[in-house]
């Protein structure tokens, strides 16, 4: 008696896209950090005219200091919120066929891009917690795409 073999379970969760999205933030680190040294060189320029001694640092803790980290935070979304804005995608995101889009497949609004952002920052500053969130989550959704209700998917290759 031949037996057939059972029907594969069907599952409605989407394929994890976590080491993607990974390799998408490693990739876009690049681009984050020349942003930063152009600010950093920006403030020490400005600390070092303003009176300050060529080779003094900006102190530790300082007000500068936590101006200079904000700076960058904002120039960081700027360049995210931007390249989300104008395709959906980052420059890290490119390669590997990624882009940011609402459940209908429309772009999202400067709204959702500033709250995915600050969210996501919230999430890697937690150990990348939200991130792998999305290997538990229903729809593999992270929490930054919870939040902001716009989803990553994989474009095609071409």
């Amino acid at each position: 008696m031949a037996t057939t073999p059972a029907p594969a379970a069907r599952t409605d969760r989407p394929a994890s896209q976590l080491l993607w999205r990974l390799l998408a933030l490693l990739y876009d680190l690049f681009p984050a950090l020349a942003l930063w040294m152009l600010v950093g060189t920006l403030f020490t320029v400005a600390y070092t005219l303003s009176g300050h001694a060529e080779r003094e640092n900006i102190p530790a803790f300082s007000a500068l200091q936590w101006l200079l980290w904000l700076c960058c935070w904002i120039v960081t979304g700027v360049y995210a919120t931007l390249s989300w804005r104008r395709g959906g995608q980052t420059l890290g995101m490119r390669p590997w066929r990624l882009q940011v889009v609402n459940p209908d497949g429309s772009a999202p609004t400067r709204r959702q891009l500033w709250l995915r952002y600050a969210v996501g920052t919230l999430s890697v500053l937690l150990g990348g917690l939200g991130l792998w969130w999305a290997l538990i989550d229903r729809h593999r959704l992270a929490w930054h795409d919870r939040a902001s209700g716009t989803q990553i998917r994989r474009l095609p290759k071409r």
